[in-house]
Parts: structure tokens; C-alpha cells; sequence
């Protein structure tokens, strides 16, 4: 099981954060599979996933941060599923020196989700 974080739209409209895994599985979901990097010290304004996507971290550190203010630090290694495609949206900024290097591994939503919460 791999650490992985899931910012989705609420009730509210807005995005949140669960922590939770994922297992080894994800490939076998995906609709669309690409890689894509971003030079040190980047960041991204408010912005909707453009799809529910798995994004595996190869290599950087990013905070993230929904719009009511609920933050979290994505580490090389660890997954992001992305399923805040409206609402109010996250933003990132990349924390350390190295580049952000990322595969995206879009997913059809209507199929269940590689994810069990964290029950802390």
C-alpha cells in the first residue's frame, strides 16, 4: 500500500483533503497515462483537476492547499488522487530545489476508486 492524499469537491462546493492508500493496482484503471515535469520553485494557482487522475510523485515536494485552508505536503513516492474537478479548487507550490516529476494516470470516475481512507 502506497501513502495517498484525495482532494474532492464536497457537499459545500469546496475541495478537501483525506488521507488514506492506495495498492499497487492503479494502472490497471487508467484511461489516459502521462508524464509531465516542472522546474524548481513552481507553484499553481486555484485550479480544478481537468480529470479524476492518479498523480504519482517521482521526484519533489509540494504543498497543497484547498480553499478553506486544509494543507497537506505530497513527498516523492506518494499519490495524489485527484477528483476536485469543480468547486472551489486547491493550488500548489513546490518546497526544495529539485523538479516536480509526475505521471498522471487519468481514470474513468464512474468505475470505483483505488483508495481506502485513513481511520485514524
Amino acid at each position: 500500500m502506497l501513502k495517498a492524499y484525495k482532494l474532492y469537491t464536497g457537499e459545500d462546493g469546496h475541495s478537501h483533503i483525506i488521507t488514506g492508500t492506495v495498492n499497487e493496482g492503479i494502472i490497471n484503471q487508467a484511461a489516459t497515462i502521462r508524464f509531465q515535469e516542472s522546474p524548481p520553485h513552481s507553484f499553481y494557482d486555484w485550479h480544478n483537476a481537468p480529470a479524476c487522475q492518479y498523480v504519482i510523485n517521482l521526484l519533489g515536494t509540494l504543498e497543497f492547499e484547498t480553499f478553506p485552508g486544509e494543507k497537506f505536503t505530497l513527498n516523492p513516492g506518494e499519490i495524489l488522487v485527484a477528483m476536485d474537478t469543480a468547486g472551489t479548487a486547491h493550488r500548489w507550490k513546490m518546497k526544495g530545489d529539485d523538479p516536480w516529476r509526475r505521471v498522471y494516470v487519468a481514470f474513468d470516475e464512474s468505475q470505483p476508486v483505488n483508495f481506502v481512507e485513513d481511520k485514524e
